[in-house]
């Protein structure tokens, strides 16, 4: 198949043109121009791209990519590494950043929010990037705990000065999004799920009296691009494609 015609399809479905992202959504590093095997991760890193090569894949396609606003443009050190494998191994590169934080379809935010079992999912008012709604039933702040680590796999970790409060109105945006806990809270949240924290985050939510949830960028980032990858399977089926889970614990 043409990679090309992957690459046209993604784009589209992604909407990437929509978005003003961090770093270029899309094809990012070229390679063969006919594509048998894919490669799906959350991070382009060389223990991915390692084991691509091991598995003779001509495209990789993942949710961080490269050429972020602000980093380095030498191709030194790491960056360097990564490339030379790329190149010499003449593997292409798509990596797409908020397009797939925010497909209404498959994204990562609408794919924890069913996850969550949150019903009437919605868009903020003041943000793209995060949703909220209704959980089917209120839950504890350990019941909506376990209910993350069950579906994640991995304990979150939480702020909470009230355990016993019953929560039914929740927001969430995976990955870095700890700075949208007050925009979640103007708008209605009685708790806050996020992938990462900082240590105003804990300030924040002890004042703002809203529980925060850190359950992790990587495991909250799995979920868009193991479904991108299903999608992929269903509109492109003589592709062998393949979503890899590199381990991170953060």
């Amino acid at each position: 198949m043409k990679t090309s015609e992957i690459v046209k399809t993604l784009n589209e479905f992604l909407e990437i043109d929509k978005f003003k992202d961090y770093a270029p959504n899309g094809l990012q590093v070229q390679g063969n121009p006919e594509t048998q095997t894919v490669v799906c991760g959350v991070t382009a890193s060389l223990e991915l791209i390692e084991r691509a090569i091991e598995l003779n894949a001509q495209t990789i396609i993942v949710h961080h990519g490269y050429f972020w606003k602000n980093e380095n443009p030498c191709i030194v050190a790491i960056k360097q590494r990564r490339l030379k494998q790329l190149l010499c191994h003449d593997i292409n590169l798509l990596a797409y950043h908020l397009p797939l934080d925010c497909n209404p379809i498959l994204g990562n935010n609408v794919t924890f929010g069913k996850l969550l079992g949150v019903e009437d999912m919605h868009v903020l008012k003041s943000t793209p990037y995060a949703m909220m709604g209704t959980l089917s039933k209120p839950l504890s702040v350990q019941e909506l705990a376990s209910r993350i680590r069950a579906n994640l796999n991995r304990k979150p970790w939480v702020i909470s000065i009230e355990s016993e409060a019953l929560i039914n109105t929740v927001a969430w945006a995976t990955g870095a999004a700890q700075d949208l806990l007050e925009i979640a809270a103007l708008e209605g949240a009685q708790a806050f799920i996020s992938g990462e924290i900082s240590e105003r985050t804990v300030l924040e939510s002890r004042e703002l009296g809203v529980p925060y949830f850190a359950a992790g960028h990587h495991a909250t980032e799995t979920l868009g691009i193991s479904e991108l990858a299903r999608w992929l399977e269903n509109q492109f089926p003589s592709l062998a494609i393949e979503f890899i889970d590199i381990a991170n614990p953060a």
